[in-house]
This record gives structure tokens, C-alpha cells and sequence, in this order.
């Protein structure tokens, strides 16, 4: 008797769970649905929501980047891209972006680090070495000929 008792809860638990996972899967899809929408709002509540059942969902952390990216909100942005990073170290598209946010904030020496590391990483995003170098190159300090 005790054992089907704990079949029967062990049987109620996965069905639960399965659920619980099926629910956070959607939670996400949603989110991205609302973020090509442009829908930040929206989206970015969902990701947050879903980060909370999920904390080490590298791809959230991302999207979050790109909606304070479209707020124009350096400081989350980056520290969504260093979290991403963090998480996935090897995420091209979030090394790009902080590259970018770098250059946009005129950090000559961090820029140049981050793209020494895109350089050894990249495979999708390779197109962009030559923008990022020609960016770099522009920012560094012009040597004074006399």
C-alpha cells in the first residue's frame, strides 16, 4: 500500500513539473513573439518572468541587452551583455554588442580587448571584424608628427 502511495505521488510530481517546463517554455516563445513586435514592455516583463524560473537562460539575458539597447539604456544593456557573457562565454552576438556600447563610449582599451576575444571566437558574426577594426582604428590616438 505505502509503495503505490509513493508511485502514485512520484507519477503526480513529474506530471507537475512536465507542465511547469511546457508553461516556461511558452513564456519565452511569448516573449520573443513580443519583441519582434517591438512590444519591449511586454517583453521584456516576459523575460524577466521567465529569468526568474530560469536563471541561467543565457538567450534572456540577451534579448533583455537589445530591448535597453532600444531604451537606450547603457548601463542594463551592458550588464545584460556581461551576464550573457558570463553565462555563454562564447556568444558572438553579445561580444559584438558590448564591442559596440565600448566604441560608443569612446573605451579605446576595452574595446580592443573584447575584440581580441571575437576574434579568436567568431564564426557567424566574422562579416564583422572590419567594422569593428576600422571603428577601433578611428578611436585610437593619432600619433603627433613634428
Amino acid at each position: 500500500m505505502t509503495r503505490l502511495f509513493v508511485l502514485q505521488i512520484i507519477i503526480v510530481f513529474l506530471f507537475l513539473s512536465n507542465n511547469s517546463i511546457a508553461a516556461n517554455q511558452n513564456i519565452f516563445d511569448d516573449a520573443k513573439i513580443y519583441f519582434e513586435k517591438k512590444d519591449y514592455d511586454q517583453s521584456k516583463f516576459l523575460f524577466q518572468k521567465f529569468l526568474v524560473f530560469n536563471p541561467k537562460d543565457y538567450l534572456s539575458y540577451l534579448y533583455l541587452a537589445k530591448i535597453y539597447k532600444e531604451e537606450d539604456n547603457k548601463n542594463e544593456t551592458e550588464k545584460n551583455l556581461n551576464t550573457t557573457l558570463l553565462l555563454n562565454p562564447k556568444n558572438e552576438e553579445a561580444l559584438f554588442m558590448l564591442i559596440e556600447l565600448q566604441l560608443e563610449r569612446s573605451n579605446f582599451s576595452k574595446a580592443k580587448e573584447l575584440n581580441e576575444k571575437f576574434l579568436l571566437i567568431c564564426s557567424k558574426l566574422c562579416n564583422n571584424k572590419s567594422i569593428i577594426a576600422e571603428k577601433i582604428k578611428n578611436l585610437e590616438p593619432k600619433k603627433s608628427i613634428k
